[in-house]
Formats: C-alpha cells, structure tokens, sequence
C-alpha cells in the first residue's frame, strides 16, 4: 500500500456528506449518448453503466472514442443525442455540481508554466472543494517529483507527475483517469497503479482509460471495449480469468462440439507453414470441458489463459469472442 495519510488534513467537503441526486447504485450511466460532427460520428448511442465503488477500465484504439465518452460525461461536448448522468448530475443541467464530485486527468493535460510544482500543487488544493494540500504533497513525494521546479523547466515525465499529485489529491467520489501513467517509468507505473487500488479502497470509484493492457488486467473489476465510436464489449475481470485458449496439432479428424458446450467453446483451424493447428477458446470452469478435450486424443496440447490481449484483438478484429 502507498503510504498517503488520509487524515493529515480536513477535507472542505467529504465524500459522505453528499448523497447522490438517484440514490442508485451506479456513480455513471449514458442513455444512448451519442456525439457527431458533421457525417463523421465519434461516439454511437453509447449506454454505460458504472457501478460504484469499482475501477472501470475503457480500451480501445487512438480514435475509438473514449476521450469522446469522458469530455461528454463530464459536460465539455454537448451531446448530439441521448445524455449522461454522474452521482444523480446531468452535465447540460448542472455542470458546476456534477464537476466539483469529480477528479480529472486528461491525457493532455496542461499545466501553467510560469509556476512552481508547489504552487499548482497548492492552486488545485485551494481552488476545489475537495482539495485536501497536504495528500497533494504526499503524493508529489511518494512519485518523487521535485515541486520547487518551475513547470516550464520540468520534463514530460514530471509534468505528469505533477498533475496526478492534484488529481489524486482532491478526495471526490469519482476519479477519471485518461492514460495516467503515460511518459512515466516502471516504478512510478506502479506507484500509481496503487495509487489507484487505495483510491478503491477509500471507497471511490475510478474511470481508467488506457492503452497499456496489463495495468486494465491488474486493476480494473470491469471493462468496456470501444471500435469506431460503438461500444463492442463489455467484460468483467473475473470472467476473463475463466478464459483460456487449447492450442493442439490437428489431426485431421472433424471436432464435434457437444450441445452443452456450444456457447462456451470456440474451436479454430489456423494454418501456420505447412501444418494446420488446433485452436479451442473456452469461457467458464474448464473443469467440465477436460473429458470431452481428452476424449479428441489431440497431440501436443497446450493450454493458457486467454489474456485481455486476446480479447482485445478480438474486439478490434470484429471476430466472435466466447
């Protein structure tokens, strides 16, 4: 666990003050949001629901999306059709109140040059309601980031360093983080990844958009694939984990698949030079699939876990995922 003290100053607000307008049990939901410029549409009657409390991970290529789906959760688009709640907040009725319960990094995020890391430090703490100046500094420290720099003088790296010392110093009840670990280093990657986990553990949810697929695998309970502005795949975690993929020679004979396995198997033939191999991706306990694998004498099988990776190329590909 980092160590960041969560009492080393009075918060202007706490999360537990505020109730949410619905009561309901997901922080985000979008009703068929959809955003268009012209002929092109960037994001297609997206429906998203994120439940409290959990660390929802968004994939998918440059252009998918995503940055679309974030700046029109938080009002910076206006909607070309349907909307979207956060904590009981529509953004094109109260943006001022659904912003002031949020966190954000934006993946270009800008920071004044002329100042110091502490000052921007101590501008974000004062300015939001939720700022809290001495977690800011903590964390500044922890990611071992050089506040007296001016931020004109500071390198990428530290500039994202920076910014995730105000982001993760403001103690709303919804981080939204687009690429928070870009530019950054192993050891600080992992910093902020537990960065992320204590934010769970305090009780808040966290939005985490990004392209490096083990961080989404490490952290995140759920995730959303999205292709060409339409939501393709949704995914929890924990169903992944009972994925796996059955690679064997194939000897030729016609794989039957029994009934009830059908909605759960997927079975490939790949050519690969001259030999044809044997591809099997499963979804659920494999348990049950073993006799009816050891039933087909295949030669030289091997068996994996199918990874988000697979998953993921899946989605980009437009092929059937199991």
């Amino acid at each position: 666990m980092s160590q960041i003290s969560q009492t080393t100053e009075t918060p202007k607000s706490e999360i537990t003050d505020e109730v949410s307008a619905d009561g309901g049990d997901d922080i985000v939901r979008t009703y068929d949001l959809t955003k268009r410029y012209g002929d092109f549409t960037a994001l297609d009657h997206c429906n998203v629901a994120v439940p409290r409390n959990e660390i929802f991970g968004l994939l998918g290529p440059n252009g998918a999306g995503k940055s679309t789906l974030i700046r029109l959760m938080l009002g910076f688009l206006k909607p070309t059709h349907g909307r979207c709640e956060l904590d009981g907040f529509d953004a094109m009725v109260d943006g001022v109140a659904l912003r002031r319960r949020v966190s954000y990094l934006p993946g270009d995020a800008r920071l004044p040059t002329h100042m110091r890391g502490s000052g921007v430090i101590k501008f974000f703490a004062d300015m939001h309601p939720f700022g809290n100046l001495n977690r800011s500094r903590e964390v500044a420290d922890l990611l071992e980031l050089d506040t007296s720099r001016r931020v004109g003088f500071m390198s990428t790296g530290m500039r994202q360093k920076l910014a995730l010392s105000v982001v993760f110093g403001l103690t709303t009840p919804l981080l939204i983080l687009d690429e928070p670990t870009a530019n950054l280093d192993p050891t600080v990657r992992g910093a902020v990844l537990q960065l992320v986990l204590d934010a769970q553990d305090e009780g808040r949810t966290v939005i985490f958009s990004s392209h490096v697929l083990s961080e989404i695998e490490d952290t995140c309970d759920q995730v959303v694939f999205l292709r060409q502005g339409l939501l393709a795949h949704q995914l929890r975690m924990r169903d992944l984990f009972q994925r796996h993929r059955i690679t064997a020679d194939s000897n030729g004979s016609k794989i039957e698949v029994p009934a009830e396995l059908r909605d759960r198997v997927e079975v490939r033939e790949i050519k690969h030079g001259g030999s044809t191999i044997l591809q099997i991706d499963t979804a659920g306990d494999l348990g049950p699939m073993l006799t009816w694998i050891n039933s087909l004498q295949l030669e030289k099988v091997r068996c994996e876990p199918l990874g988000l990776r697979t998953v993921y190329d899946s989605v980009h590909d437009g092929t059937k995922i199991v």
